[in-house]
């Protein structure tokens, strides 16, 4: 898989249950250390595309709901830099390209989850976990909820 960005290398790595091609472009610029993960910009845009399934850069214009309006040129120059990266894909419908999302909503979990577990917990689930259970915050029943997932979780092993 090539690698569409302007780093100073790149790599692909296997990301089990991903529901895309189950690839994920990995790179490292100056700027951004980690996983393509999309910008807020584009993520107002998946979150669109998720919502309506696909469409055209119009019907994404008018769906984004925003007041004003996103700029059409600026949502279409941001559609093909997520294309670079993975996250959405196009066909052509006539004259107008119809696009959709690649990415799913818990790829993008996932992906963010492992960058911070990597980037803040030394790649460390345990850390990470034991950091949600010291936060004073958590309640009750959030707890138990964790607790039925770990007893379930290893009821599968």
């Amino acid at each position: 898989m090539p690698c569409f960005t302007s780093a100073l290398y790149c790599k692909t790595i296997d990301l089990p249950g991903l529901q895309s091609d189950n690839r994920i472009v990995m790179g490292k610029t100056r700027q951004n250390q980690g996983a393509l993960l999309p910008t807020p910009a584009e993520l107002r845009l998946l979150e669109v595309l998720w919502r309506i399934g696909e469409g055209t850069i119009d019907d994404i214009v008018r769906a984004s709901g925003e007041n004003p309006s996103p700029n059409y040129k600026t949502v279409q120059t941001l559609l093909r830099i997520m294309e670079q990266k993975r996250q959405v894909d196009h066909k052509q419908q006539g004259r107008a390209f119809l696009f959709r999302p690649v990415l799913g909503r818990g790829d993008l979990h996932r992906l963010s989850i492992r960058q911070v577990i990597a980037k803040y917990f030394t790649g460390s689930r345990t850390e990470l976990l034991m950091e949600l259970l010291s936060d004073e915050r958590i309640t009750r029943q959030e707890l138990r909820q964790l607790e039925s997932w770990i007893r379930n979780r290893r009821k599968e092993w």
